[in-house]
């Protein structure tokens, strides 16, 4: 199933509504939400809107790709039926590891050679077109990030002091990393998320260290 499918059956079927009650709910057609439905139509910002509205969802949880919460906050939290915000969802490609540049072209080719080929996630109101997400592999982040978790990177955001980035370093070998980095007047200190590690304090403009892209959002895996 596409990652930009949305989960109009299946809420149906939690609210034990039909089509008709739907459309009754949105002012949408009955033909074109069963287009939606079964995903031989594409939505709109607006139709995403309406749905969210009648749901009492958030847009992203109208994304087949997303799960269900397993805690008991409750999330029954109504839109407003008029609304001045554009949404603006931007699919981002996944990767199994960070690229050195960044762009349309190299995130899809990170996609191919690290097994990730037509896997997307969607983000709302950002037109970065080099963003990519970050598969995380291990647990070694955790228990800030675990393994499976989706880390949203964009590199047009820029990275402040405190931020958490995807990094290079290292003058003989580069190594890319993510990291917390930390500014200071002479040095820059990149320190581990979960601080399960030593920190790294690289001179500036000695030690070598570019911002690849700063981390904007965690797609979160659950099991």
């Amino acid at each position: 199933m596409s990652s930009t499918a949305l989960r109009v059956k299946e809420l149906l079927r939690e609210k034990g509504w039909t089509t008709k009650i739907l459309a009754e709910k949105t002012g949408m057609s009955e033909s074109y939400l069963t287009h939606i439905k079964n995903g031989t139509r594409r939505w709109n910002e607006d139709s995403l809107r309406k749905l969210a509205n009648a749901f009492e969802v958030s847009p992203m949880d109208l994304f087949a790709q997303r799960r269900k919460r397993t805690d008991d906050i409750d999330n029954n939290v109504s839109m407003p039926e008029k609304s001045d915000i554009q949404l603006k969802v931007h699919i981002v490609p996944v990767v199994g590891d960070i690229p050195s540049n960044p762009s349309p072209y190299n995130n899809q080719l990170m996609q191919l050679t690290t097994g990730f080929k037509d896997v997307f996630v969607p983000v709302l109101n950002t037109n970065d077109a080099s963003m990519f997400a970050l598969s995380l592999s291990s647990n070694q982040l955790s228990p800030i990030f675990d393994k499976g978790d989706l880390l949203v990177i964009s590199p047009e955001v820029w990275t402040r002091s405190g931020d958490v980035a995807a990094v290079e370093y290292g003058n003989e070998t580069p190594i890319k990393a993510i990291a917390q980095v930390t500014y200071t007047d002479d040095f820059i200190v990149l320190e581990s998320v979960n601080h399960k590690t030593a920190p790294i304090a690289l001179v500036r403009g000695k030690d070598h260290f570019r911002i690849i892209g700063r981390v904007i959002a965690r797609h979160q895996h659950f099991e």
